[in-house]
């Protein structure tokens, strides 16, 4: 864990935004800033957790995502879509689950021009066991009082909707 530092760099950097005359985009500054750095501490803390099943965050979503699914399969391109990720990627994620035996891909029934993705007992087993260290060792472990993650939660939301990343009222 790295030393702290003895003052906030991004309150820093508000004051020189203010400072230089730009004190309208100070708070946005501000803002997206704390968020880019946020999200550098929850992905170390993220992958810590993962580096003892040997899984990525990206290995995990989408085990978790099969585990998820009544039968433990999709198609590849729906898992894509799912995670909002390019299909290359979902493809990539698969090759290193399947080298890794905790996903195989299948013919899919019913369209011949799609593959699903299916987890196997080991995935299970393996999606299990990195959920509950997610659960415990990042989710349940949050420095941010229930009322403040609330709140957090819904200004993303807020922002993500107006942001065009999904559209409300649909699953």
């Amino acid at each position: 864990m790295p030393i702290p530092l003895p003052m906030d760099p991004i309150a820093e950097a508000k004051r020189h935004w203010i400072n230089h005359g730009w004190s309208e985009a100070a708070n946005g500054m501000a803002a997206i800033t704390s968020i880019m750095r946020a999200q550098q501490i929850f992905l170390a803390r993220v992958d810590a957790a993962l580096k003892q099943h040997g899984l990525t965050f990206a290995r995990f979503e989408l085990l978790r995502l099969l585990a998820f699914t009544r039968d433990g399969a999709l198609p590849m391109a729906s898992a894509s879509a799912r995670l909002q990720v390019h299909p290359t990627s979902v493809t990539n994620t698969v090759d290193r689950l399947e080298r890794d035996a905790l996903v195989r891909r299948q013919a899919h029934p019913t369209d011949g021009r799609a593959t699903l993705v299916v987890i196997t007992d080991q995935g299970r087993k393996i999606t299990e066991d990195a959920t509950q260290s997610l659960n415990h060792d990042v989710f349940t472990a949050l420095e941010i009082p229930a009322d403040a993650l609330d709140s957090l939660i819904q200004t993303l939301t807020t922002f993500r909707l107006a942001a065009g990343d999904y559209v409300e009222g649909r699953r």
